[in-house]
């Protein structure tokens, strides 16, 4: 039995070929090559990109020679066995080592001039003479004198352009996956110091345990204002750099999710080979969905409180200018009150309770009890409603009596407005509201039409069609121009 080896070569053009498909996109290629700017503790970066060339340049570590030996190796381990940067000890980010390779499909001539201590050295790469020279891997490397002036640092230079490069998705692509969060990190873009994503609105952090390590970052809840489509979904970093922007269940919330940005760290997680997405079906994944969904209901309920206080404001604005509307009508028309014809103040607030805060000096007076009845030798004890936190309640006072109104929800199945012992319930449920408050203007209406209906039938509680009569009567003059108010309420 004769034995005898085998040559093992990889053809150089399939190193270009997996290149290209782990940077698919051109900007991916500045992008790896600002973070390996980061991983050498450079400080800053200079990026010069036009239609003849792109220059990386920073103010790094540099390399010696073992260095730039290592820089050309393929697959090289360097990154994994040392994944703390020497100065700073950043986590690194670079993984594959073949973006220079890649950048070989954007460029036909990659040029690296380094500078450590005592070693300045360049090398040239040429994809036609390398390609050319089947059976060679070397590289011509040049020795240069020392630069004293420049310090330790390296330059990359792209030249022989053969894709160009769009500034504003360039731009875009740092801004999402260079850590320009780290406040010993700077990326200048043809002489524009790139500035981090930064978001206003409520800040909520986020901070989680897994088997796999820990899941941090910031959430922001936008001023419904600044809500917009654009850039929809919260940033997922590995390793400082954004591999995804993930929904997490937002798309069925509506407009909602145009409100929340943000980022989460979750290092642990594998990526797939061209970074562009998570590894699906890992253990790691499964646990961080679990934990995001636990997250994103919080923040939902969040949203829901802050849309709730929203509506609490607008809707004592527009329930005050309604009573007011409906306060001068029966000025006008003091035949029509069941209260008596003098209006004399109004009092009000958002609360979660039933009782009505009466000026300084006065007694108590609570939505439920006799005191504030049109009638009150005739009704039956009202019965008492448990009202919400986010419960708009306003008070007008006629004379010695009054009406007392509440915006609340009841559900979707009970009625749009019910009254009971001097207190007009407004139920914000009901389609009927829902469908006016999005047309804005129009609720100011929808409330005037329910106050009047409503103290119509006070005025006539057991004689429907005169209650109607009297409804259009003080509907009409509520909603006629005015000026000046007969009666202006206090402020």
């Amino acid at each position: 039995m004769n034995s005898s080896t085998l040559k093992v070569t990889v053809d150089k053009s399939h190193i270009v070929a997996i290149g290209e498909k782990l940077y698919g996109e051109s900007v991916e290629l500045v992008r790896e090559l600002v973070n390996n700017s980061y991983d050498a503790d450079a400080t800053q970066v200079e990026v010069t990109i036009t239609d003849e060339k792109i220059i990386v340049s920073d103010n790094g570590t540099g390399m010696d020679l073992e260095g730039l030996k290592q820089y050309f190796n393929v697959g090289s381990q360097e990154k994994i066995l040392k994944n703390k940067s020497e100065k700073f000890s950043r986590d690194r980010i670079g993984q594959f080592g073949i973006g220079k390779f890649a950048a070989l499909t954007a460029a036909r001539t990659f040029e690296v001039d380094t500078q450590r201590g005592g070693f300045h050295g360049r090398v040239i790469f040429d994809k036609v003479a390398w390609q050319a020279s089947a059976e060679s891997w070397e590289l011509p490397l040049t020795v240069l004198p020392l630069d004293s002036e420049r310090g330790d640092g390296t330059k990359v230079i792209l030249t022989d352009l053969l894709k160009k490069f769009d500034l504003v998705l360039v731009e875009r692509r740092l801004v999402e996956s260079v850590p320009l969060m780290d406040p010993n990190f700077e990326v200048v873009l043809n002489g524009f110091t790139l500035l981090p994503k930064r978001y206003q609105g409520q800040k909520i952090p986020i901070l989680e345990g897994t088997p796999f390590g820990v899941i941090h970052g910031e959430l922001v809840i936008l001023p419904a204002s600044s809500a917009s489509t654009l850039d929809l979904g919260i940033d997922v970093k590995v390793k400082k750099v954004t591999i995804k922007r993930e929904l997490f269940g937002m798309e069925t919330w509506g407009r909602a999710m145009t409100r929340v940005r943000g980022e989460i760290h979750a290092d642990f997680l594998p990526v797939t080979s061209d970074r562009s997405g998570f590894v699906l079906d890992s253990e790691e994944y499964k646990v961080f969905c679990q934990v995001m969904e636990k997250v994103m209901s919080e923040i939902k309920k969040v949203l829901t409180h802050l849309a709730e206080q929203t509506h609490g404001r607008k809707a004592s604005r527009v329930l005050k200018d309604a009573l007011e509307r409906i306060k001068y009508s029966l000025a006008k028309h003091p035949e029509l009150s069941p209260f008596g014809p003098i209006p004399i103040g109004e009092e009000g607030g958002i609360g979660g309770s039933g009782l009505i805060r009466p000026k300084k000096g006065r007694k108590p007076a609570v939505c439920d009890e006799s005191s504030l009845r049109a009638k009150p030798e005739k009704e039956k004890k009202p019965k008492v409603h448990s009202l919400s936190p986010n419960a708009v309640i306003k008070k007008v006072k006629f004379g010695d009596t009054g009406v007392s109104c509440v915006i609340d929800g009841f559900g979707p199945e009970a009625s749009e407005c019910f009254q009971e012992g001097g207190v007009i319930y407004i139920n914000r449920d009901h389609s009927l509201y829902r469908r006016e408050e999005k047309r804005g203007q129009t609720l100011i209406l929808h409330l005037t039409r329910i106050l009047a209906q409503e103290i119509s039938l006070m005025a006539s509680p057991s004689t429907p069609r005169e209650a109607f009569e009297k409804q259009s009567e003080l509907l009409k003059s509520a909603l006629e121009e005015r000026s000046p108010h007969p009666n202006p309420a206090p402020t």
